[in-house]
């Protein structure tokens, strides 16, 4: 039986454990280079002990980006400071991941903490964002939309496959693709966002066109033996929108096209989402599990799984392969250490690496002086709960 910290291995690649530190945009880009910053960030998961590390979504076109301080992988210029980020999480024994992705008609932003409105096309900032039809987003999403060509489409696809080519030459060994959180494959498998009467629009065969195709482009550069995946946007939580019993046919039809994993989340076509269940302990997971016995395909997930008996108990009853970490990880950069200490494991200190543990273990000092909880004070929480 598997647990939290038992080693995962996907065609060529094997994590260490199954905690991946899911992508989050940082706002910390310019020209969508990764720098010094990155290196830090991902590196000290990594040596945190995260088996799988990704940067945050990488956009494959310059208007692919959510903001202009985003990152992204549209210019070759990018991969020296890629590359650095990928040597660092493998030098400190995670597997280094990456996220393909372009936001689409939820692009061309300010930070979060300045607004998070759109900024015009017009406005130096801003750009003409992009989507299957010509259907603004709502809400502090209002200026037109761009709706796609077919020539589009397929120069789309060929920005997807230059990009992983990208991401191979940096020393990145797992490509995820992201088609969830509204951005652009989401707009177009959500008949929300998706009104076109070609042949990438209507059914849901049709809606789930352009991702076939983008995974065929990619997996024509990306080998065999390293991990093919993608996060889809499962559901829109909304009548007229994406119902999960699209998400697991839509799975299946993409196993047939070289996917390895689905990483499963929410579409985010529109804010009037019915009953959310987003302060719910792992409500993706009952989802995953569906696709993972119905597809017959390995899953991961996150949302709410930060706990660490709730992410080992998961993985325990092989309801889904990984857990994913985003906000954990961000505030905890030691979570699986943590974790580790938590569930009882026999020797949290080898998931850092190797000079640390020693000095961890080997300490001539008052125990609780060296910053990590004594086992006195872990039983009183246990007592205090129970």
């Amino acid at each position: 039986m598997p647990d939290l910290f038992s080693p995962y291995t996907l065609k060529g690649v094997t994590l260490r454990n199954r905690i991946a530190m899911s992508p989050m945009t940082m706002y910390r880009s310019t020209d969508g280079l990764m720098s010094d910053f990155h290196v830090m960030l991902l590196g000290s998961r990594a040596a945190g002990g995260f088996g799988l590390v990704f940067p945050e979504q990488m956009a494959i076109v310059p208007e692919g980006r959510t903001s202009i301080s985003c990152g992204g992988i549209y210019d070759d210029s990018q991969i020296e400071g890629l590359a650095r980020v990928a040597s660092i999480i493998k030098a400190m024994g995670a597997v280094p991941a990456i996220q393909l992705g372009h936001t689409g008609r939820k692009g061309s932003e300010l930070k979060p903490w300045q607004g998070k409105t759109q900024l015009a096309p017009d406005h130096p900032d801003g750009w003409q964002v992009v989507g299957p039809s010509a259907i603004p987003y709502g809400g502090r999403y209002t200026y037109p939309v761009h709706a796609l060509t077919r020539d589009e489409i397929k120069a789309i696809h060929r920005s997807y496959a230059r990009a992983a080519r990208r991401a191979l030459e940096a020393g990145f060994e797992w490509l995820e693709m992201h088609y969830a959180h509204g951005y652009l494959g989401a707009s177009f498998f959500s008949p929300l966002a998706n009104k076109r009467t070609d042949e990438y629009g209507g059914s849901l065969e049709n809606r789930v066109r352009f991702h076939l195709e983008a995974l065929d482009a990619v997996r024509e550069v990306w080998p065999e033996r390293l991990p093919l995946t993608m996060r889809l946007g499962a559901d829109d939580l909304h009548d007229e929108g994406v119902q999960f019993d699209d998400a697991v046919v839509a799975v299946a039809m993409m196993k047939q096209h070289g996917l390895d994993l689905a990483d499963l989340s929410m579409g985010f076509n529109t804010d009037a989402m019915k009953a959310p269940p987003f302060a719910e302990l792992a409500f993706m997971v009952e989802r995953a599990t569906r696709v993972r016995r119905e597809v017959g395909i390995p899953v991961g997930v996150s949302w709410n799984l930060g706990v660490p008996e709730l992410a080992d108990r998961v993985i325990r009853e092989e309801l889904i392969d990984l857990v994913m970490l985003g906000r954990p990880a961000l505030s905890n950069p030691h979570w699986p250490v943590w974790a580790a200490r938590e569930l009882g494991h026999s020797d949290p200190f080898s998931l850092v690496p190797e000079d640390w543990g020693w000095w961890l273990r080997n300490f001539r000092a008052h125990e609780s002086c060296i910053g990590w909880p004594v086992v006195e004070e872990s039983a009183k929480r246990e007592t205090n709960a129970a």
